[in-house]
């Protein structure tokens, strides 16, 4: 029987840390949520309590007419006031025990491991979701995709508003899989060659058409109730700004922070033996945090 249950820290110590299960969490990865995860906030390793530059608008866009030197003076001297805020990363993880009688395989450890991380990860892209869709301004209406539309036009009209409020283009889309769905039906739906083509492009390739570093589709999917799987997202599309190998204060709009073990991994693991049952806890330390909510934009999408 497998029960999960949130873990006492109290039982975390030197005694029940197992270092080849954190080990394998460095080389594994799940090829939908840690992908999107990081597409949308990359990761950055800080320690517990950590602080950074909210990104200010306005200092990264004045301009100066009075930047040159006269003789025998010094430049004109500025000053970046972004502000700082102070963060923390808070722990989170999930505990699965293992009774020794469904025990079949050797490799029962890792493969229950790998169950909690990609819980973990599910978890972390629900919440840079709705990080995303807490900042991202829309104009309230939703945006119809029947056969006389141009989806590409409303997506170059969106990334448009991102740069004129934030004075940078965004540089990253994200479909919700039925927003995909629906910009394909519309396409097909229409007879022109230029439609044909739009419709075969990939989302790297439709990338490439906007002159974006990325745009992915997220078909992730989370159990709601005991009955029903919901998307995490559907129908809306995201445009942002997420640098890869970013610091900690550069202005990508959102960020995950994590606290790696003295080790240098993401994720620690836990095995508490007991007699007829092994607990193995999944742990990390991260927060989500908008750095910045300027030039986010979304569109919520129809058919009709």
């Amino acid at each position: 029987m497998e029960n999960i249950t949130q873990a006492n820290q109290n039982k975390f110590n030197a005694a029940t840390y197992s270092e080849a299960l954190t080990a394998f969490t460095v080389g594994w990865q799940d090829n939908d949520a840690s992908k999107i995860l990081n597409f949308i906030a990359p990761a950055i390793p800080v320690g517990r309590r950590f602080e950074f530059k909210r990104s200010d608008n306005a200092e990264a866009f004045y301009s100066e007419s009075d930047d040159l030197r006269a003789i025998g003076s010094e430049f004109k001297r500025v000053q970046y006031k972004g502000e700082s805020v102070n963060e923390k990363t808070l722990n989170k993880g999930l505990t699965m025990r293992v009774d020794h009688d469904e025990v079949a395989d050797d490799d029962w450890q890792e493969r229950y491991t790998q169950i909690l991380l990609q819980r973990l990860l599910r978890n972390e892209l629900r919440r840079a979701m709705s990080a995303l869709e807490t900042i991202a301004q829309n104009d309230g209406e939703k945006t119809i995709w029947n056969s006389s539309a141009n989806p590409d036009a409303d997506i170059r009209a969106m990334l448009s508003a991102c740069a004129d409020q934030s004075g940078v283009r965004a540089n990253k889309i994200l479909f919700g899989e039925d927003a995909w769905a629906m910009r394909l039906d519309c396409l097909e739906n229409q007879s022109t060659s230029v439609a044909f083509r739009a419709s075969s492009l990939t989302p790297d390739e439709l990338a490439a058409k906007f002159m974006l570093e990325g745009c992915k589709v997220l078909s992730a999917r989370y159990q709601q109730s005991p009955t029903k799987k919901a998307k995490i997202a559907s129908n809306k599309i995201f445009a942002f700004s997420a640098f890869d190998g970013a610091s900690k204060d550069e202005p990508s709009n959102l960020k995950r922070f994590y606290t790696p073990s003295p080790e240098g991994t993401a994720f620690r693991v836990y095995l508490e033996e007991h007699a007829k049952y092994t607990d193995i806890t999944v742990e990390h330390y991260s927060s989500i945090v908008a750095t910045s909510t300027l030039g986010v934009r979304s569109l919520e999408i129809a058919n009709s």
